[in-house]
């Protein structure tokens, strides 16, 4: 895998070369801003960057993996952070296109967790960190397009927006692979998500999912 690495801070940047070089893969360019990484992804399959990065250090790093995906629809993308912005998880991941991550930093730390991460999210997976989830789940929500589900749904969904695959999803509520499939489908029916909306039906409900609870107070 070819990958563009964007991270201001110079140990942590050559930390992921290292790391990304031993697993195989190789680092087409290194950043140490968001300036240039739409010309330097021309020639990678994934970027990893910050998201606060030069010169202001707030939201750079998102909006640069924006602009990227506006020229590029479909290339993926993993943020890393080094606190839970939750504000800056949602509008990466309500993005359209397969493909995006937002992990913790502490994440790298790692190695495992943060190979598989950036494997399943250049196989077109959604990959948010586990505690932005924690406290998305935390919320109690009163949207109405949520309303619907009942409280298995709510959970199959809840798992779903942690990029788990329906034979985990399965092994983790004890039940069949045929069960979790019918409550995905009761979930796309229940959330209008017809067959003929454009963009996969499980990432736009994830996506609503999202929203939804980051929307709460």
């Amino acid at each position: 895998m070819r990958v563009v690495v964007c991270e201001d801070h110079a140990l942590l940047r050559e930390g992921l070369v290292r790391l990304l070089r031993e697993a195989g893969h190789e680092v087409v360019a290194t950043l140490s801003d968001a300036r240039g990484l739409t010309d330097a992804a021309a020639d990678a399959d994934i970027a990893v960057l910050d998201v606060r990065m030069p010169p202001t250090f707030t939201n750079e790093g998102v909006l640069a993996a924006l602009e990227l995906r506006r020229e590029r629809p479909c290339f993926p993308v993993l943020v890393l952070s080094q606190y839970v912005e939750e504000r800056y998880a949602t509008e990466l991941i309500r993005q359209p296109g397969a493909g995006l991550g937002y992990l913790l930093k502490d994440r790298v730390a790692d190695i495992d967790v943060f190979l598989d991460a950036l494997e399943r999210i250049h196989a077109g997976e959604h990959v948010l960190d586990e505690d932005v989830i924690a406290q998305l789940l935390a919320r109690r929500t009163s949207d109405d397009r949520l309303a619907a589900l009942s409280p298995r749904e709510r959970e199959v969904l809840g798992l779903m927006a942690q990029g788990r695959s329906n034979a985990e999803i399965a092994g983790q509520l004890f039940v069949s692979n045929g069960a979790v499939e019918k409550y995905s489908a009761q979930i796309f029916q229940k959330l209008d998500l017809s067959t003929d909306r454009a963009g996969n039906r499980r990432v736009q409900a994830v996506l609503t999912y999202l929203e939804v609870e980051a929307r709460q107070p």
